[in-house]
């Protein structure tokens, strides 16, 4: 059969009501939960999952790099995939798997077959956040459409956050597997739910050629760009060898896929999409501001962890509050976008992240947790702010048959631009934090009255030997590097948010329907309809 892309097409199932459009909504969000939280929960119980299967951590980290990279290339097949099998088979085969390969990973004997596993795991989970979007989308109204983004995306933004405290407290109180067997009950619910609900309202499909060389090249250059921004910090980036071979692998991989995309007659990823104004604005905007966002919500807890003496449980806790606010306002801000213009609110929360940003910059290493705190609650309205109306930009305007692949394909924009601020973040941070060292040592050494004052103070005040003493003042010296290296990189994401509220205001503005609710959110609805 083929897509629906005629005034002809077969009409859409109407949208649900009442309390079935409640469990719907619940159901694909549980899903959708535990899936963003298998991409954080893993990352702070690798010491005990590397110590328990007898590997060192630098080969544990290929428990986060394996699912990394799968997940990274099934993503922006969603589309292809979703006209091949329909929306909710689709989706449902997916939640099914990816129960199944997180049972596989709890179970793994030995490190190579929990990466395995996770890459099982990973491709599986590909699908299931584009579709996720569109099924939420379809089972609302137009006129509720933002209420629908909103409600999906405060799923997608506190799962990462909540991922590591859950991931630490089940590693500390009970076994590894259990942060993967903590799926199966969840997902086998989920999925039970979404069928029953969603089982009658499948999507057209068509038979439609594999596309055998775009897909082998989107392997290789996606593969290649997520272990090189994985390994990169590990290997010394561009000094390694490896490193080297892995970026022209994936360069020359991506051009050869362009090209390859843009002239075959049915391509396994749909760039055309990006001829669409309001899709490119809105997918860039998002993704460099998400990239942004994540590098700081990795770097904070790092920072705390490795120079502030915070453990990891406190380290959660000083970033875990970012989700109240972005869970109470998220609502309003879904309302607001029947009435407002979409790139208005964004707007607004970029500002909000730049203020959060540049509080951070006055941080200092005497700075107590309430203070900490502080910014971390703002940026939670931030949050709520971004991603809705962001989401509601990238899609609008777009036929219903383009609805799952858009998803997909601005999704893996957001996740890609995730693993780069990731990298970005964390080898900036370690490289200024080198400079501000030099600079300190130049100040503090023999010689200057203050750095002689407090060895001395050390060594017969405290009774600590004159090696002792060095390296105590030398510990001090790297917190202070490392604090203000922090600071810059706060500052520098400030600077960037403010920019990107310019980027913004190159998409098309709000449009009134005929029920006189919001273009953007209303047409991305449509699309799922």
């Amino acid at each position: 059969m083929s897509a629906p892309r005629s005034s002809g097409q077969p009409s859409a199932p109407p949208p649900l009501e009442g309390a079935t459009r409640i469990i719907g909504s619940i159901a694909l969000s549980t899903a959708v939960f535990m899936n963003v939280l298998d991409t954080s929960i893993a990352n702070v119980s690798i010491p005990t999952i590397s110590g328990d299967l007898g590997v060192s951590s630098s080969q544990g980290t290929w428990v986060i790099t394996s699912f990394a990279v799968a997940n990274a290339i099934t993503v922006p097949l969603t589309g292809w995939l979703t006209q091949r099998f329909g929306q909710v088979r689709l989706f449902i085969i997916s939640t099914l798997l990816f129960v199944l390969s997180s049972w596989l990973c709890g179970f793994s004997p030995s490190l190579e077959a929990l990466i395995a596993f996770r890459v099982l795991q990973g491709a599986v989970a590909g699908p299931m956040i584009p579709l996720s979007q569109a099924l939420m989308l379809s089972s609302f109204p137009k006129s509720k459409a933002g209420m629908a983004l909103a409600i999906w995306s405060m799923t997608t933004l506190v799962a990462p956050v909540a991922g590591p405290l859950l991931g630490g407290w089940i590693s500390d109180n009970y076994t590894w597997p259990w942060i993967f067997y903590i799926n199966v009950p969840v997902g086998l619910l989920a999925a039970w739910i979404s069928w029953r609900i969603y089982r009658d309202r499948e999507s057209p499909t068509r038979k439609l050629p594999i596309d055998k060389l775009g897909l082998v090249l989107l392997v290789i250059w996606v593969g290649s760009l997520q272990i090189m921004l994985d390994k990169g910090k590990e290997l010394d980036w561009f000094a390694s060898q490896t490193i080297q071979l892995l970026a022209l692998v994936a360069v020359v991989a991506f051009v050869f896929f362009l090209i390859w995309e843009l002239t075959d007659a049915h391509p396994i990823v749909d760039l055309r999409l990006f001829k669409e104004r309001n899709f490119t604005v809105g997918a860039v905007t998002l993704a460099v501001a998400y990239g942004v966002f994540f590098g700081n919500v990795v770097l904070l807890p790092l920072w705390l962890q490795s120079n502030m003496g915070y453990t990891a449980t406190y380290a959660g806790l000083v970033t875990a509050p970012v989700g109240i606010l972005a869970i109470l306002l998220t609502p309003f801000v879904g309302k607001m976008l029947a009435t407002r213009d979409a790139r208005l609110i964004v707007t607004v929360a970029f500002i909000v992240f730049a203020l959060v940003c540049f509080m951070r910059s006055n941080f200092n290493t005497d700075v107590d947790i309430r203070t900490l705190m502080i910014p971390t609650v703002i940026q939670g309205a931030a949050m709520a702010a971004f991603f809705v109306p962001l989401t509601s930009i990238t899609l609008s305007g777009l036929e219903p048959w383009r609805i799952p692949a858009a998803s997909g394909l601005s999704n893996f924009a957001r996740l890609t631009a995730g693993a780069f601020g990731t990298s970005i973040a964390t080898t900036l941070w370690e490289n200024r934090a080198t400079q501000h060292h030099a600079r300190l040592t130049e100040i503090a050494s023999p010689g200057h009255q203050p750095f002689d004052q407090a060895l001395d103070t050390l060594q017969n005040g405290v009774g600590m030997s004159h090696q002792a003493a060095l390296a105590r003042l030398d510990g001090l010296i790297n917190t202070q590097a490392f604090t203000m290296s922090a600071i810059d990189v706060f500052y520098a994401s400030g600077v960037i948010f403010i920019l990107l509220t310019g980027l913004v205001w190159f998409a098309h503005g709000r449009k009134k329907t005929a029920a006189g609710g919001d273009g953007g959110a209303a047409e991305a609805a449509a699309g799922a309809h």
